[in-house]
């Protein structure tokens, strides 16, 4: 049966700031503690998922979660009325309220791995939250997450989501950021390649010396066996750890793949020949032959592609066999990038268009195009069986500029996170939004 990719991005939330809390994401860090724009954020998200719809790109939309997490304030130590647990927290600890009014959900490739029906010994599609352990104002993500997959994706006949795995740093799982599928076409049969940092029970293995590895084998090999995979259709490789060092805190930083194209960068990867050598092995037995998309060095640095997000693109299928390649304005900006790119389609390979958002509220804040969606492979049958209020039309296009244009402050300073009405705010947009996705009871408000 055939089958279509959904993106499903995630919807920017009223809390969108610049906390800078992700140690080892070099652009999150350097926007620290500036003002930023959260109406700016979610209508450039919108409009992005409006254009692509339009395309013929099946998009769908995922939920903010809900912030500020009084329930992380309250369990330490906060206590008092809502107002008294914000003025406490940001006298007493600006960054522990900055992580419970974080906004990082948006970046929806970290919420979930997904593996389509066609790969899982049950034949229905498998999902698996990730727990986000590395970071405190991401590990309390998960359960909003869970809640909402389930919401989307409850019909069990179709659809499989798992728990998480334990939250301990043997398991740490940043999602579909470090995984890809690659093989003939959407619908078929294909290899899923799961990206890992570090090994956890092996000290002797290399990892990073200056940011933390958040991926490790470990986890994306519990992942495999939750949802089911072939062995034979599996591989799992380890990122070169020099450039996590560097500022490539995700796989998809450095690489994105899409049907049988591996676009990435000549140093993503620790063992390159290995690496090429599994995927080729194993894609084999699936009928499909790689084709793999080198960046030199010498063409690309690391740095350029770490702040153009040049890897964080979305690698697209065109109905005429072509694919598009959806990059952020900064690769544009960036005179090494912007020259590779215009060589690679004037080359005549499968990459012969470029697609490009200003998206600078989710670069800023240290995610470009890759980071706000999570690739879905449905089937007909699995895409009728899921909740239809979030797939993305004109409707809901313009339903949803209305809501932002109501609801979202334009300038989010730090000082304002203690600002009570905020939190008042944020619960009420999330309650027209659940009503407006047809998702009632999607919050716990």
């Amino acid at each position: 049966m055939s089958a279509r990719e959904f993106n499903f991005d995630g919807l920017v939330g009223p809390s969108h700031n610049y906390a800078g809390l992700s140690f080892g994401n070099v652009a999150s860090f350097n926007n620290v503690k500036s003002a930023s724009n959260p109406k700016e954020a979610a209508l450039q998200g919108l409009a992005k998922m409006r254009a692509l719809a339009a395309r013929g790109f099946a998009q769908a939309v995922l939920p903010p979660q809900d912030r500020p997490n009084f329930r992380l304030l309250r369990s330490l130590g906060f206590t008092g009325s809502d107002a008294d647990v914000l003025a406490r927290a940001f006298k007493e600890s600006p960054v522990i309220l900055a992580c419970a009014y974080s906004a990082s959900p948006m970046w929806t490739a970290n919420a979930a791995t997904v593996s389509p029906s066609r790969d899982t010994a049950d034949g229905r599609v498998h999902f698996t939250p990730a727990n986000l352990n590395n970071k405190l104002h991401r590990a309390l993500e998960h359960v909003q997450t869970s809640r909402t997959l389930r919401a989307i994706f409850g019909d069990e006949r179709h659809f499989a989501v798992h728990d998480t795995l334990p939250s301990t740093p043997a398991f740490g799982d940043e999602g579909a950021a470090n995984h890809t599928r690659l093989g003939a076409h959407h619908g078929a049969e294909a290899v899923e390649l799961f990206v890992y940092g570090r090994v956890e029970f092996d000290p002797q293995a290399p990892a990073p010396k200056r940011f933390p590895a958040r991926q490790t084998l470990e986890a994306s090999q519990a992942v495999a066996r939750l949802h089911g995979l072939a062995d034979a259709r599996t591989v799992f490789v380890q990122q070169n750890p020099d450039v996590i060092d560097q500022g490539v805190f995700h796989n998809d930083v450095i690489a994105v793949g899409n049907a049988d194209v591996l676009f990435y960068h000549e140093q993503a990867f620790a063992d390159e020949q290995g690496a090429l050598f599994q995927l080729r092995q194993a894609m084999a037995g699936v009928d499909a032959e790689l084709t793999p998309i080198r960046v030199e060095t010498s063409m690309v640095s690391v740095q350029d592609a770490v702040h153009s997000y040049l890897f964080n693109s979305q690698l697209l299928s065109k109905a005429d066999g072509k694919m598009a390649l959806v990059i952020p304005q900064e690769c544009q900006e960036n005179a090494a990038v912007a020259r590779y790119l215009e060589g690679l389609v004037a080359s005549g390979g499968k990459v012969d268009e470029l697609i490009h958002f200003d998206l600078r509220q989710s670069m800023r804040n240290g995610g470009g195009p890759a980071c706000l969606r999570l690739r879905v492979a449905l089937d007909e049958r699995e895409a009728q069986a899921m909740h239809q209020g979030v797939v993305m039309t004109e409707a809901l296009y313009h339903t949803l500029v209305a809501w932002v244009e109501k609801h979202y402050r334009d300038r989010l300073a730090p000082q304002d996170l203690a600002d009570p009405s905020l939190a008042v705010e944020v619960h009420a947009a999330l309650e027209e939004l659940s009503r407006i996705l047809g998702l009632p009871g999607l919050y716990d408000l």
